[in-house]
């Protein structure tokens, strides 16, 4: 069942090609997991960075890695959550925007905005492997609590998911960002990420619920751009 759930994990959240296709539910009964997919994309942005002969090339080169290893699929909900943000009008108006196929200029903005943030923080660090890994563990972590926290608006994937999590969910993933002590980052450096990361999530739930009513699963997907900009920042900031 463990194996089961992970390797279903990896196919919701990255393109590697695995084989015939795992059951869901096994992930969705073990959304806490979600911080392993950050090792595997974080890992692939981290092996580019390392490649790359010169600063901005790592920097560039470590983004374009961790997003094509996720197929895209989380700044797709940036950019819907983009146009949900910027819609004039009452919630019904935003909510439409938000899940409606069309990407308008909200939604370009927001992708373009969250990704110059991105790259500049990850030009401002010194060790960029070591960003690009802890912005996206951390930004899984914001993933998974937002699962276990969030109330859905509607029904859909967000919400079948939500259904399975449990409250101790955010918990367990957090444990399992742990590992993340181990890479070659200051003190400093790791409680800035740590706040970044809890911040982003406060910030997404409480904008969340009171422009749309709740969470799904655009906006998860938005939380965890939005949450790997704001922590290679704050660690860019820590002197990292």
């Amino acid at each position: 069942m463990a194996f089961s759930a992970v390797r279903a994990l990896l196919q919701f959240t990255t393109i590697l090609p695995l084989g015939r296709h795992a059951d869901y539910d096994a992930f969705a009964r073990a959304s806490w997991i979600l911080p392993l997919a950050g090792y595997i994309t974080g890992a692939a942005g981290a092996l580019v960075a390392l490649l790359m002969p010169t600063p901005v090339l790592a920097a560039a080169g470590a983004l374009a890695a961790v997003l094509v290893m996720s197929g895209l699929n989380h700044f797709d909900g940036l950019l819907d959550f983009g146009d949900g943000l910027m819609a004039h009008g009452g919630r019904e108006k935003r909510v439409t925007a938000l899940t409606d196929r069309q990407i308008g200029a909200g939604g370009v903005g927001a992708g373009i905005i969250v990704t110059l943030l991105a790259v500049a923080g990850l030009l401002s660090v010194t060790a960029v492997a070591c960003a690009v890994i802890t912005g996206e563990v951390l930004a899984k972590w914001v993933q998974a609590a937002l699962i276990a926290h969030g109330r859905p608006f509607r029904d859909g994937m967000f919400s079948y998911i939500n259904a399975f999590s449990r409250p101790w969910f955010s918990a367990a993933a957090l444990l399992l960002c742990l590992p993340l002590l181990l890479l070659p980052l200051s003190p400093a450096g790791f409680g800035a990420a740590g706040l970044a990361a809890a911040g982003t999530f406060l910030l997404v739930m409480g904008v969340a619920n009171h422009l749309f009513g709740g969470i799904n699963g655009d906006i998860t997907g938005a939380a965890n751009e939005l949450t790997r900009a704001l922590v290679v920042i704050a660690l860019a900031i820590s002197g990292v």
